[in-house]
């Protein structure tokens, strides 16, 4: 039930960002790289207002290298007045994007784009290589992906994934982190997993993550970590997972409230 298909992949026309940034450095220790991951909520904040410029204000103050979003429309519905978001947020930001489609509907109007729902990548760095992934899912759950996106950071490859698994069923989560474990389990690379993935630290399914990947919060955070919801934060459900081979340096959850999320940030070094 697993299907894979290429993520479309575009490159910011400012490249400048893309191979040095102050935040990112090479050392005798490693490679120095920041990740975020972050649901924006197709761009709307907790009192549903949609304002997409709030999002990648809060992604540039973050000072991340590659962040992985979730909930990312592309000219989806009038709920986000039908804008590519994630082309937008690549070309805002001058940074390099890749897209994994989870969901693909026809467009309302014979003429306009397809209408696309899924996740995203936006890196400093070139991105070489890019797959999605289609998750398993019940006859009645919504379609979830893993999007995977190779980086080249300073010379030296790194694997990012990105995913946002299903919310209203623990089966289907199990089933799915299954699916995300074997595609974790065939990787050589440097390897660091982000996402939603609506499931607590003391749940199976996050178990199941770290027989292979260590949860980043633990080692490098401070509290609680709870990322949701924004405004009132009460639940640990949004993850940096990380290889052997990639350190975590400090993890934070940022005080922002432009989506039902609050974005985690993490510091990590790729020796």
């Amino acid at each position: 039930m697993v299907a894979a298909l290429t993520a479309a992949t575009a490159l910011a026309a400012t490249g400048t960002a893309s191979a040095t940034s102050a935040g990112s450095r090479t050392s005798a220790a490693g490679r120095d790289v920041t990740v975020m991951t972050f649901n924006i909520h197709h761009g709307a904040d907790p009192d549903d207002v949609l304002n997409l410029d709030h999002v990648a204000q809060a992604v540039r103050q973050s000072g991340a290298d590659v962040i992985g979003l979730q909930e990312v429309d592309r000219h989806f519905a009038s709920r986000s007045d039908f804008v590519d978001q994630a082309e937008w947020l690549a070309s805002r930001l001058g940074l390099h994007l890749a897209y994994g489609t989870n969901l693909n509907l026809d467009p309302e109007k014979p003429g306009d784009p397809r209408r696309r729902y899924g996740t995203a990548v936006l890196s400093r760095f070139p991105i070489v290589n890019t797959r999605n992934t289609l998750l398993p899912r019940s006859e009645t759950g919504e379609q979830r992906g893993l999007l995977e996106a190779d980086l080249m950071v300073r010379g030296k490859k790194m694997r990012f994934l990105n995913t946002h698994l299903e919310d209203t069923s623990q089966a289907e989560r199990r089933t799915q982190v299954a699916a995300i474990n074997a595609i974790v389990n065939g990787s050589r690379l440097p390897t660091v997993l982000v996402g939603d993935l609506n499931a607590t630290p003391d749940s199976d399914e996050i178990a199941s993550v770290t027989k292979r990947l260590t949860d980043t919060w633990p080692t490098a955070g401070k509290g609680d970590g709870f990322t949701y919801d924004s405004v009132n934060p009460r639940e640990r459900i949004d993850y940096v997972f990380a290889s052997s081979g990639v350190e975590s340096r400090r993890a934070r959850v940022l005080d922002v409230t432009v989506s039902d999320h609050r974005p985690l940030r993490v510091e990590l070094n790729i020796r």
